[in-house]
């Protein structure tokens, strides 16, 4: 063996290893060792780090002691102690359950237990007499089967009793607070050929395990055995404090469009439907504006508050009946203001950008702006799609672009999310033409995956808003989809479960 082991071990481990020579079950190894369970689980451990030992641990159904079952363990049960001050001749309970120092639960537990054994005679005068019989005279000499029971080691595996002693426990089941039966973790340990050899050595337990400045002071350490250290034990790992993952990969996505020259739009997760479906051209009449696919707040729908500028409420009114002066014929019918009030929760980040036209200026273009944040769809859950999802919008305001910078921009933003491989394909949307749909490749599951939806907004959104047509393109991917091919997450539900394992040892967004 090696003699360095034995430098190394700690007192803790100093303090088990002989009680391990005869004991091998958790509880057993506490008692004897005068330890606290937590300081015996942890030497268990390092001694298992060395080979000393194996840990077993088993779920098992216990059956143990309840607070009167270690009273009446220690003191004897109530009815043992009833039993004494009993005589063949009738006395009332009162002076009775005084003499034997009994509650009145107890005694009624008493009177019960020892009448179906026919043990006492009970009759009734101004209160309950009880004398002793000639069945309780022997019973006064004899152990219960009950008392026998309660004299056993606890806990006791339930499925190690047999016979009367588990007639004897449902008795005792029915009665206050005696025994109960829990499932618990059941931690045995079993010796290697090492532990057995060190079980039966002499291991002094007068180790320093730390060298203090009063040691120092008074040269004490000179005459001290201190105990080695161990430099290939397994250490606790600790996980450093971070941004939960999603938020990690949201600021980068803000980071790349920060870096590509846009501007930043902020809004509210609670929208009008005049600002997420009107102000885009969506009909009134649109299956997304039904309830199977928005979630609509409750309250009055008369609280929704349209913009003060009544002048813009008129156009995108216009546009919807007629076209208004946008060269289109509209939709075609009466556009209504009480619904356009309706309160929601936000379906997309595009109705940020409608807020943003309204406010933008000629002398602000060229103008570039993004927005990442989250959007709320009635959606059925599956691998790939959630009720509550985070979407990256953008758009670019100027004369000079067309169709092929947005997917410039799209292919420029998808290669830096760590996605190389882009194809785009013809779409329709109420609010742009012509439209597209991308889609990117996903190494894990080795398949095209939707995230894109874009095109150039339509002169039906664009005049009501900005005052004038100009070619704006537009585009809002939905950003956790990408998420879960570099973090090698399948299901995209994973990414808000906030399982600990999973938040402590996922990998950094690093790109």
């Amino acid at each position: 063996m090696d003699p360095s082991l034995i430098a190394k071990l700690h007192p803790l481990e100093r303090k088990v290893l002989p009680v391990l020579k005869t004991q091998q079950e958790l509880s057993t190894i506490v008692l004897n060792s005068g330890l606290q369970e937590v300081e015996v689980l942890r030497a268990l451990q390092w001694l298992e780090n060395k080979g000393v030992l194996k840990i077993n641990s088993i779920k098992k159904k216990l059956v143990i002691l309840d607070n009167n079952g270690l009273k009446y363990k220690k003191n004897g049960l109530p009815e043992r102690t009833f039993l004494k001050v009993l005589t063949e001749n009738y006395q009332g309970t009162e002076v009775l359950a005084k003499k034997a120092n009994l509650s009145n639960d107890e005694l009624s537990a008493c009177l019960g237990q020892l009448k179906r054994k026919a043990a006492i005679e009970i009759t009734k005068d101004k209160e309950l007499m009880v004398r002793l019989t000639g069945q309780g005279k022997k019973l006064q000499q004899e152990v219960t089967l009950e008392e026998k029971f309660l004299q056993k080691e606890f806990p006791l595996e339930l499925e190690s009793i047999k016979d009367v002693d588990k007639f004897v426990l449902e008795e005792l089941k029915k009665r206050k607070e005696i025994v109960k039966v829990e499932e618990r973790k059941l931690v045995t340990i079993t010796l290697t050929e090492l532990g057995h050899k060190l079980t039966h050595m002499e291991i002094k337990e007068d180790v320093v395990n730390r060298l203090t400045k009063e040691m120092i002071k008074t040269g004490s350490w000179k005459k001290k055995d201190f105990r080695a250290y161990d430099i290939e034990i397994n250490v606790p790992k600790i996980t450093a404090g971070k941004k939960h993952f999603v938020n990690e990969a949201t600021d980068y996505a803000k980071k790349i469009w920060i870096e590509m020259g846009f501007k930043e739009m902020k809004g509210n997760y609670v929208s009008t439907s005049f600002w997420d479906f009107d102000a885009l051209f969506v009909p009134q009449d649109h299956p997304a504006r039904e309830m199977q696919d928005t979630y609509f707040l409750g309250g009055s729908v008369e609280k929704g508050k349209l913009p003060y500028n009544k002048e813009l409420i008129k156009r995108v009114k216009s546009a919807h009946e007629n076209g208004g002066n946008t060269n289109s014929k509209g939709w075609g019918y009466k556009w209504s203001e009480k619904e356009a009030q309706r309160n929601i929760l936000r379906t997309h980040t595009t109705v940020l950008t409608a807020h943003t036209l309204a406010e933008l200026k000629d002398k602000d273009l060229p103008a570039k702006f993004f927005a990442v944040g989250k959007c709320f769809r009635n959606e059925a859950l599956d691998w790939k799609h959630l009720f509550e999802f985070n979407q990256t919008e953008g758009i670019v305001v100027s004369e000079e672009v067309n169709l092929r910078h947005l997917m410039g921009y799209l292919r420029e933003f998808a290669k830096k999310m760590g996605y190389p491989k882009v194809r785009f394909r013809p779409a329709f949307f109420p609010y742009t033409s012509p439209s597209l749909e991308g889609d990117v490749y996903d190494q894990v599951r080795k398949q095209w995956v939707e995230f894109i939806a874009a095109g150039m907004l339509r002169p039906e959104v664009v005049k009501p808003l900005f005052g004038k047509d100009i070619p704006v393109l537009a585009w809002g991917p939905g950003i956790d989809r990408i998420l879960c091919g570099y973090y090698g997450i399948t299901d995209i539900r994973e990414l808000y479960k906030n399982d600990l394992k999973q938040l402590r040892e996922i990998k950094m967004w690093l790109k």
